[in-house]
């Protein structure tokens, strides 16, 4: 293995699962602070179905594609906020006390967004979950890292990634659970203030990481808690003079940490490189699109029905927690780099399957009618009573000519069928000959191959760049450097994320579903060359090892090769 540590003898997975027995301590320190990234994934998770709702109960949102895409988004430039200072945070106050103040954020927001009145008030609710979510995104799988034994360190920051992706799922679930509700998306993401409670009260009883400690002067509070985290003295004695001589390299130079410092540092700078890199392909892989507009995702297969996208939005997200426990085990059986780049191989595929798919749903769309058209009297889409070639006109057609009309299926819904005004009315009289409203996508054949494509998806995905991104950030910087470089890591993340989101809908409406994944797929292709390159494997590397085996090499090619006896 690169770094020089040996193999361990069993799989970091069966070692992480005889904790349980042998060290509670340990997975009560992890679960704990993991609750952060159930704050993360429920957020991520619960606007995708509550945005359906809200479009019911505020027509504005429902008419204008970037207030919906604002709601999601805003939350997003409030977590770049949270990870910017998230990073100072760490550093200067702890990781115990970032977790605690991104807590109180997510419980004020979620009862604003309960409570909000209007769209404004609302995003403003949006906005301060976000700051809280940005700083937990970084603190809480730096507080797992420092206080997990090296061997199953990668173990336990995936289930940080295990908690966001259950996160998700609980959302999905919650959002099903409230369907039947007065105004539900009230419920939906005022809920969210329960988790943030609870880990209120764990953090509380938990002491802050023993690194932040003995970084502090803290020396004997800290080799406290390295004992009952080290159960072990010879691997207790082996943490703490790699932690003596992190500290007394970083004592040594006192200059006060800046951009062209941490530029000017090799290991720093190569770390950025590939932990800045791997966060900005997470999130350009399209990620986040499934998750903030899944159910939005699921109606323009085909599936016009709330409820129905909803269910079937719960299924891509269980795959999602699914593949983050298969993490837990690959994560350090089969390391950080290689299952990266099974992971963006697997994602560029499926985004290729799902360009097909859409592309040709929307080649094969049903055709407008203009006697059914006409039949809805006043209610007619005007653009279709004006257009020229009407006659031409099919489903897709009419759905991208105005943002105020939809398509009333036939009861055969592949048949032709009206294009007509968006109106509680029109909604009645199709619903009454027992026709399907599309407004966000149109009926097709291919619906299940987009399914099996999001699913597959999903499955690619998250076991690999759903956990590798964060696992690399929390152990590739040194010490002195961890608390920024991983702002500047969550940061880049959360930009990231606040482009894709708020371009998403756009994007489908200007050059289709279709393309849109198709440039996601270009660009999770040139993240497979990013990883064989830049990425180094971290796995069972000690945290002040990584450092020394950056300085030696720059381009990071030799993993398959077989580690040295």
């Amino acid at each position: 293995m690169e770094g020089g540590v040996p193999e361990a003898d069993m799989s970091a997975f069966r070692e992480c699962l005889s904790l349980s027995w042998k060290n509670p301590y340990v997975l009560r320190l992890a679960f704990s602070a993991g609750i952060g990234g159930l704050l993360f994934g429920y957020d991520t998770g619960v606007i995708s179905g509550a945005l359906l709702y809200i479009r019911d109960d505020f027509k504005a949102v429902d008419r204008k594609t970037w207030l919906q895409e604002a709601i999601v988004s805003t939350a997003i430039a409030g977590a770049i906020i949270g990870a910017s200072v998230g990073g100072w945070m760490n550093d200067k106050l702890g990781r115990k006390i970032s977790i605690l103040v991104a807590d109180t954020l997510f419980l004020l927001g979620s009862l604003v967004m309960a409570f909000a009145p209007s769209p404004a008030v609302l995003i403003l609710g949006r906005v301060l979950v976000g700051i809280g979510v940005g700083m937990a995104s970084m603190a809480s799988p730096l507080y797992i890292s420092e206080t997990s034994p090296t061997r199953v360190r990668g173990a336990l920051v995936s289930l940080n990634s295990f908690l966001i992706t259950g996160g998700q799922f609980l959302s999905y679930l919650i959002n099903l659970a409230f369907t039947k509700a007065p105004h539900p998306w009230r419920w939906m993401l005022g809920v969210a203030a329960a988790p943030a409670v609870i880990q209120i009260i764990f953090m509380l009883t938990l002491p802050e990481s023993p690194r932040w400690l003995y970084r502090q002067g803290k020396e004997e509070e800290a080799k406290q808690i390295l004992r009952k985290i080290y159960d072990n003295v010879e691997d207790f004695n082996n943490e703490i003079q790699a932690l003596k001589e992190s500290v007394d390299a970083e004592l040594k130079n006192t200059e006060k940490i800046s951009m062209i410092q941490l530029l000017k540092t090799t290991s720093v700078r190569r770390g950025l490189y590939a932990g800045v890199g791997l966060a900005f392909f997470q999130q350009f892989s399209g990620i986040n699109t499934v998750m903030y507009y899944s159910p939005s995702i699921v109606q323009l297969a085909g599936f016009a029905s709330n409820k129905t996208a909803l269910l079937l939005s719960l299924i891509t997200s269980g795959l999602n927690a699914f593949g983050s426990i298969l993490s837990i085990y690959f994560i350090d059986k089969t390391g950080r780099k290689k299952l990266a780049l099974i992971s963006l191989i697997g994602v560029v595929c499926t985004l290729v399957l799902l360009t097909v798919t859409f592309r040709q749903a929307e080649i094969h769309s049903p055709m407008v009618s203009f006697d059914d058209s006409m039949s809805f009297r006043n209610n007619t889409c005007p653009d279709f009573k004006t257009a020229v070639n009407n006659d031409k006109w099919d489903c897709m057609t009419c759905l991208k000519a105005s943002s105020t009309c939809g398509f009333c299926a036939a009861p055969n819904k592949l048949q032709p069928g009206a294009c007509v005004i968006s109106s509680g009315s029109t909604n009645d009289m199709c619903a009454k000959d027992h026709r399907a409203w599309y407004t966000r996508g149109c009926p097709s054949n291919f619906g299940w191959i987009a399914l099996i494509g999001l699913a597959l998806y999903i499955m690619f995905f998250s076991p690999g760049m759903g956990t590798v991104p964060w696992v690399v950030n929390s152990e590739i910087y040194p010490l002195r450097y961890r608390g920024v470089c991983g702002g500047i890591a969550s940061t880049t993340v959360w930009v990231s994320n606040l482009i894709v989101s708020q371009s998403f809908l756009t994007l489908t409406e200007a050059i289709g579903p279709a393309w849109t994944f198709l440039l996601f797929g270009i660009i999770a292709f040139i993240g497979v060359f990013f990883v064989i390159v830049f990425v180094p494997e971290t796995k069972g590397v000690p945290i002040e090892e990584v450092e020394s085996m950056l300085e030696k090499r720059f381009v990071q090619i030799k993993f398959w090769q077989k580690r040295e006896k």
